[in-house]
């Protein structure tokens, strides 16, 4: 199995939203969250969690601000198209206006 790391966008005004929502309204929006993660059984490896106040860090010391990533997942599956297939209909996507989602494969390490 390989794993995959799934990365999360949104901009600032779906973040914004989430960000006044109550403790009600966070919990009813982590329901569609939780039926994904079951109906990913042992392939999801990893949750995750929301990110926020991300860096950008250059090799001149400076930084800037990283806006639009807002949490990651951790698949494991055969292959990119077994991963792609685990996040279909995945409610990050119909959260909000302009929400992506990201995909990417944990290659293995040189020399390991």
């Amino acid at each position: 199995m390989n794993k995959y790391i799934v990365i999360y966008h949104a901009d600032a005004e779906a973040l914004a939203g989430m960000q006044s929502a109550t403790p009600e309204e966070m919990a009813e929006g982590m329901k569609p969250w939780m039926t994904w993660a079951e109906a990913c059984g042992d392939g999801l490896v990893d949750m995750g969690t929301p990110l926020g106040g991300g860096q950008k860090l250059t090799t001149d010391g400076s930084s800037s601000s990283s806006r639009d990533v807002t949490g990651y997942s951790i698949l494991q599956a055969e292959n990119m198209a077994a991963a792609e297939a685990m996040l279909q209909g995945h409610p990050h996507l119909g959260w909000a206006a302009g929400c992506e989602i990201e995909v990417h494969e944990a290659m293995p390490l040189p020399g390991t």
